[in-house]
Parts: C-alpha cells; sequence; structure tokens
C-alpha cells in the first residue's frame, strides 16, 4: 500500500490512486478515461522525487547530527528517505544565502534538518534564536557537535513565545528572516507582533509554513478552526501594504513575504523627500553597488589591487586586472570567476604609453566603456636620499607618478566624452607623513605628487562628470613584512600606530566601492587616509 506523501503534490497523487482503483474495478469506465488517469497519476507521481533529486546534495557536515526533537531521538538520514523534509531545508537554505542573513528568528516547531541547513548557510558570527513552548531542539551526540560548529549557532529559548518576543524587542534584536508556523495558534498575533515592533528589518523576509494546508485552505464550505485560522493569516499578510508575498506550493505551502522600504502611509504627515524615499528612490546600501559598470584595477595581481579587485567585483562591477605579470592577473581573474564575476586579465607596463592605451582599448572592445579607473600599481625603492640614484629616482617615479598619470589621462578621456568616471588612485600615509625609520625619498615624493595630481584633475573634471580620489592606506600587512629581517622595522612602526596594528588589504575594500559608487558623487580630489591612526603622531 502506497502511503501518500504530506505535499501537496503527494496528496493530490493519493486521490488519483484511489480513482485509479475505482476506474480500474469497473468495466463500464472508458480505456480512454483509464489512460488520462494513469498519465496525471505518473505526472503527480513523479514531481516529488525529481524535485528532490534536482536539488543539490546535502553537505557532508549535516551527516551524523543526532536531534532530539520534541523528546525524540532521531537521526537526520540521506534526503532520499526524507524528500520533502530535506527540500524544504535546502529552499531555506538558500533563502540565507541570497537574503546575507546573520540573524534568524524561529517561531514555533521546525524539523531539525531544516534547522541545520540555515545554519550551516549563516557566516560565522550568524546565530539562530528559537522559540518554542517545551524543549524542542538538543544535540545528543558529541560527535556531531564537534563535527559541526554550526550548533554553536543555535539558541533555544523555552517558555511562552509572546513572553519570549517581548524579551527579544526589549534587548533591541533586529532579524534578516523570521519562521513562523502556521498551523500553530496565535500565529496571526506573532505575524502582527513581529511587524509592529520592528523585529523584521527593512527588506528582510518572514517565511510561514503550512499556509496551504494540504490543500484544504483554498477549499470551499470548510468548517475547520484551524484551517480557517490559516485562511485569515494568509488575508491578513496579502491585506498588510508593509509587505509583499508570494505563497509556493511546497509540502503544506510556504509563504515568502518581504517587508518593503516604502509601505503606504497610513493616517501619519511625513516629509517624503530624498532622506525618506532614498536618492532616487535607493537604499543607501544599493547607492554603492557596482552593477553594469566596467572597472579596471592596476597592479591588481597581487595585495591591495587583489583586494580591490576582489571587492569591486563583488560590488557587481565587470572587472579588468592589470598586473606587470600577466601570470599573477590571471590567477587573480580565475578567482572571481570561481565568484560568478565577469573578468579579463591583462599584462602591461603602465609606465608605457602604448601599454596603457591598449588595456583601455582592450577594456572597451570587451565591455563598451570604463566606469571606474582604479590606478594602484606602485613600487618601493628604500635607500638613503643621499645614495639614491638617478636610475632609483626615474623608475619610482616613472611608475608611481608617470604611470598613474598616462591611466588617467587615457581613461579620463573616455569618462569626459561619456560625462561620469570614477577615478580611484591609489597614494600613501608617505603624502602625509615622512615614515621612519625607513629611508624612501622617492616614494615618498612620488606618493605626494599622487595626491596633488589627484587633486588637480578632481577640481578640472567633476564639472563634466568625473571624480577624481585617491586612497592612502598605511603599512599594510603583506607576506613580504613577515621576513626576519623586517621584524625589528615592523615593531617599531606599530608602536608609531595608535592602532597598535598592521593595516590589512580588507581595511582598504569598502573605501574603493565607496569612491567608485554614486554615494560619493559629491567627493572630489579628496586624500582618504586609512591608517590607524599612524599620520596623527
Amino acid at each position: 500500500m502506497h502511503r501518500p506523501a504530506e505535499t501537496l503534490m503527494g496528496l493530490i497523487a493519493g486521490n488519483l490512486r484511489k480513482a485509479r482503483e475505482i476506474a480500474h474495478s469497473d468495466s463500464h469506465v472508458p480505456e480512454q478515461l483509464k489512460h488520462y488517469l494513469q498519465k496525471a497519476l505518473e505526472v503527480a507521481v513523479g514531481l516529488d522525487p525529481y524535485l528532490d533529486a534536482m536539488a543539490t546534495a546535502k553537505t557532508a557536515s549535516l551527516e551524523g547530527w543526532q536531534l532530539n526533537v520534541a523528546g525524540v531521538e532521531t537521526k537526520v538520514k540521506p534526503h532520499k528517505e526524507c524528500a520533502s523534509g530535506y527540500l524544504k531545508g535546502q529552499v531555506l537554505r538558500m533563502f540565507v544565502h541570497m537574503v546575507g542573513a546573520k540573524r534568524i528568528l524561529l517561531i514555533g516547531r521546525l524539523k531539525g534538518y531544516s534547522i541545520l541547513a540555515m545554519a550551516e548557510a549563516l557566516p560565522d558570527d550568524g546565530k539562530i534564536i528559537l522559540c518554542a513552548v517545551e524543549p524542542y531542539l538538543e544535540v545528543k551526540s558529541q560527535e556531531a557537535s564537534d563535527y559541526s560548529s554550526h550548533v554553536k549557532q543555535i539558541s533555544v529559548k523555552v517558555g511562552p513565545i509572546a513572553d519570549t518576543l517581548e524579551e527579544l524587542v526589549a534587548v533591541g534584536e533586529h532579524f534578516d528572516i523570521v519562521f513562523i508556523d502556521a498551523a500553530q495558534r496565535n500565529a496571526v498575533n506573532y505575524y502582527n507582533f513581529v511587524m509592529d515592533n520592528h523585529l523584521l528589518r527593512m527588506d528582510g523576509v518572514i517565511c510561514v509554513e503550512n499556509t496551504l494546508m494540504k490543500g484544504q485552505v483554498y477549499l470551499e464550505n470548510i468548517s475547520d478552526e484551524n484551517i480557517l485560522a490559516v485562511r485569515n493569516l494568509n488575508n491578513v499578510i496579502n491585506s498588510d501594504p508593509r509587505v509583499e508575498q508570494v505563497i509556493l506550493p511546497m509540502q503544506g505551502g510556504m509563504s515568502v513575504i518581504r517587508r518593503m522600504h516604502c509601505a503606504v502611509l497610513l493616517q501619519k504627515e511625513l516629509v517624503k523627500d530624498d532622506v525618506f524615499w532614498g536618492y532616487k528612490r535607493c537604499h543607501i546600501l544599493d547607492r554603492l553597488r557596482l552593477d553594469g559598470k566596467v572597472a579596471y584595477v592596476t597592479g591588481g595581481g597581487q595585495g591591495i589591487g587583489r583586494a580591490f579587485a576582489h571587492a569591486l567585483g563583488e560590488a557587481g562591477a565587470k572587472v579588468a586586472i592589470v598586473d606587470l605579470v600577466l601570470a599573477k592577473a590571471e590567477v587573480v581573474a580565475e578567482e572571481l570567476s570561481l565568484k560568478g564575476i565577469k573578468n579579463m586579465a591583462m599584462g602591461a607596463d603602465v609606465s608605457k604609453p602604448e601599454d596603457v592605451q591598449r588595456i583601455l582599448d582592450a577594456i572597451v572592445a570587451r565591455w563598451g566603456t570604463v566606469h571606474i579607473a582604479c590606478n594602484n600599481a606602485g613600487i618601493n625603492m628604500n635607500s638613503a636620499s643621499e645614495d639614491t640614484s638617478l636610475e632609483e629616482w626615474d623608475k619610482t617615479f616613472n611608475v608611481n607618478l608617470r604611470g598613474l598619470f598616462l591611466c588617467c589621462q587615457a581613461a579620463g578621456r573616455i569618462m569626459l566624452k561619456q560625462g561620469y568616471g570614477k577615478i580611484i588612485n591609489t597614494a600613501s600615509m608617505a603624502s602625509l607623513i615622512v615614515p621612519h625609520p625607513q629611508k624612501q625619498l622617492a616614494y615618498n615624493a612620488s606618493k605626494a605628487g599622487v595626491v596633488k595630481l589627484t587633486q588637480t584633475l578632481g577640481t578640472e573634471w567633476i564639472d563634466r562628470g568625473v571624480r577624481v580620489n585617491c586612497i592612502s592606506p598605511g603599512i599594510v600587512d603583506t607576506p613580504l613584512i613577515h621576513s626576519e629581517d623586517l621584524k625589528p622595522l615592523v615593531q617599531r612602526w606599530l608602536t608609531d600606530i595608535p592602532a597598535g596594528k598592521l593595516a590589512q588589504v580588507t581595511d582598504l575594500q569598502a573605501a574603493v566601492v565607496y569612491l567608485a559608487s554614486e554615494a560619493s558623487d559629491y567627493m572630489t580630489g579628496h586624500n582618504l587616509a586609512i591608517e590607524g591612526g599612524q599620520s596623527l603622531w
């Protein structure tokens, strides 16, 4: 005897199976009707297994979990043995990734696999808070606990759910995703409480399970109080101007609800200007996006340039990685490809005008234009001033200042013609102070020149749509700095830095995205120092 799955299609399959049995037992039923019943049954029976088979296989870290759910010890089984629960867990896991969730609130019961699937999708600092009336989730296997750190991200709060929600509001909690089980009493009250008390962040997502109640919620002549309660919940959500929703026919039904940025204003007069609505109707974080933009990064094959390339790409830009050594640029390009970022790698010597023009022509040929020029290539050759050779001086200036000028000019011509562009030059803290005890006259002078060049272009070009700014990093922690010869020098540097530590390349990434985005459109000719306070001492 086949037991229908607890999904809508499983229920349909069960009814079709019974209809087929009746049809086959009655000789008066036309063969054509039997044929179509069989075809309908095959479609219904095959859907759930196919959806399960096409879902990416679960990761090994969920194997071996043992849970105590409602007092019954169970073990997470391979997904083929619990198809519908597995599929829902993978869907929720996908939501966590898409929303970029860090804080998740679960109200009511959720299958252990789904909880663990969401926990595994969280970043290291993510958290799941589960509200339950009675003890609900407990890891029973120490081996499983050691096998995955994700269990530490799950916090269970036992007690009356209304009281727990009040406590979360009192401590200022804010969630990216809220999960509510519609099959529990007071589900509509929990939904209203979450929305009225701002437990859900702007653009956050609420997932409500069991909103179709196995297909019964939309049937006529239903008197069951539980089903009517779910129907009321769906109507409340659908009429709430603060959100938009869609119901997925998955398992018992899952509503996906997004809190809208600017809901309809009721009974209150507010100044609805750009501050309220957002400039060009964009949230502030959206204004930092670089979707559709084309960028290049010189010196992009390592260190700061590599970090800039990743940051610009993650913000949505297509990125050309330019480096003196093509192989280094290609490695970074491969990294970006793994993250789904459109890219190209090129080798070039930025001190040569023909190389600079070649890379700009190649970018325009591939992507049509250039919006963001990140001129980062640079070298440093230390020597006492009295010993600095003309060769060292010329080599330093050829890359650090001549090459940067050539890139600014070539990219600037494209940007001025299109009436928009962002140029971001890498200067140095050495443009503000004389770093010591190392002696680096040519480097210091060239980086001071970068700042003055940036200021000059910034004022000349802003009224034509092109902004030119620069970033002055402090001493950046790189593998080279960890050599035995430099250890005494590093200790000396640390005593001169109020932050007490060297900069990481990741400390610079947000700055380059800001300067590349429209959020910085009113900034030009600025030297943004990111040096842990070293230039202040």
